[in-house]
């Protein structure tokens, strides 16, 4: 199984090399990634992409901790824990 920062490096790999996964994944970066990786998402679950440039950056915070595991599981739709999706995604 891909670590977290494997499967990240393979989805930006391939949109730098790949003109048509990079528009696809900026479009539909769920479809996208999910297709790439062999995986389902979950339809509660929502993915941005943001593609860099020399005037911009981007900051992405970690979710509010107040938010209990169950009520995050439920929000999840029970297809993949918030545990198990932060713990995928933690070295990203």
């Amino acid at each position: 199984m891909e670590t977290p920062k494997e499967m990240r490096m393979k989805i930006v790999g391939k949109a730098t090399e790949d003109a048509d996964f990079r528009a696809r994944l900026l479009s539909d970066p769920k479809g996208a990634i999910g297709q790439e990786l062999g995986v389902t998402m979950p339809a509660s679950l929502s993915i941005g992409v943001h593609e860099e440039s020399g005037t911009t950056a981007h900051l992405v915070l970690p979710p509010d901790s107040k938010l209990s595991e169950g009520d995050l599981q439920a929000v999840s739709g029970g297809a993949l824990t918030w545990a198990a999706y932060r713990e995928a995604t933690s070295n990203w």
